[in-house]
């Protein structure tokens, strides 16, 4: 599975991450799934997100039915490129992207359900 994204729309998932950091930042990511590809169009920051040095969260009975929603992302100010057992538990929908410390397009990586990397194609 291939996740693509624009450079632009990346650009400002990592400027938010930047300016919220310490704390961290839950994004809900729209897109379109195909057979071998998730493209992802726009984010959101879900209602009611609340957020801390070490978490982010937002009620989940609180999001509207959007079928466009294919994942979130979250940041890690601690710079970890790797899911947290708590990251995976709250998995949502079909790819979670974590942009860590120093919030780079090199401190990145898209994940599957399972924990597994995906690759990332960021698009001009």
């Amino acid at each position: 599975m291939e996740i693509s994204v624009e450079r632009g729309l990346l650009d400002a998932m990592l400027d938010f991450a930047r300016e919220q950091h310490p704390h961290e930042i839950i994004l809900l990511l729209r897109g379109k799934v195909d057979k071998d590809s998730i493209r992802i169009e726009d984010f959101l920051v879900p209602p009611l997100m609340k957020a801390g040095t070490s978490f982010a969260e937002f009620p989940i009975h609180m999001l509207p039915i959007d079928f466009s929603i294919v994942g979130t992302a979250h940041s890690h100010p601690s710079g970890s490129l790797r899911p947290s057992v708590g990251d995976l538990n709250n998995f949502y929908s079909r790819v979670m992207v974590i942009l860590a410390n120093p919030y780079s397009r090199s401190h990145i990586v898209a994940l599957n359900k399972k924990g597994f990397n995906l690759q990332i194609r960021i698009e001009d």
